[in-house]
């Protein structure tokens, strides 16, 4: 299942309330992991969660300030949340929609998180396996697409490395030795 941004935002507000405001800026500390959303993005997903009942609103005044919404997720929100969380991610997820699981990662159980990570690692291993195919078919190619390779080949290695890392720190069998 692909992660969206309501999704997302339903995952943070587990963790605390939040306003639209305190979500921008969650996103903008992240936004070189994840990408940045505009407000544009944030107030219609809040809005959805909303209408759907996902969510609650409280409006607090101030007399020197603006009045200020503040979201809070529900019981049926926590109810859709964990369905969503434990469901396995889509199988073609985007290395965001990784990171975003991971940032929620407290609501995942020990073995989701686990899972989360091990199908994260497959699935680089196969992008790995393809780059060394596309390698292994390029002579004396243009110095961009030797770049371009060596980039997604050292990336995948250092990615299942800390895969590999983490899931023995988690304490869960890790795959064999990956050279490459």
């Amino acid at each position: 299942m692909a992660i969206g941004i309501r999704h997302f935002v339903l995952g943070l507000l587990a963790n605390e309330p939040m306003s639209g405001y305190d979500v921008k800026r969650l996103f903008g500390r992240f936004r070189w992991l994840i990408g940045n959303s505009s407000f544009g993005n944030i107030y219609p997903a809040l809005h959805a969660l909303l209408e759907d009942e996902l969510v609650s609103v409280d409006v607090i005044t101030s007399p020197d300030r603006p009045p200020k919404k503040v979201y809070s997720i529900n019981g049926k929100g926590l109810d859709v949340l964990q369905e969503w969380i434990e469901a396995p991610p889509a199988s073609d997820a985007s290395l965001k929609a990784f990171v975003m699981r991971l940032l929620l990662s407290s609501n995942l159980s020990r073995e989701g998180l686990v899972a989360h990570l091990e199908q994260r690692r497959a699935e680089v291993v196969l992008q790995r396996d393809a780059l060394h195919d596309v390698e292994d078919g390029e002579g004396e190619g243009d110095i961009g697409r030797w770049l371009a390779l060596d980039y997604g080949l050292t990336m995948s290695r250092r990615e299942i490395d800390w895969l590999d890392e983490t899931l023995e720190l988690l304490g869960a069998p890790v795959g064999e030795a990956e050279l490459g």
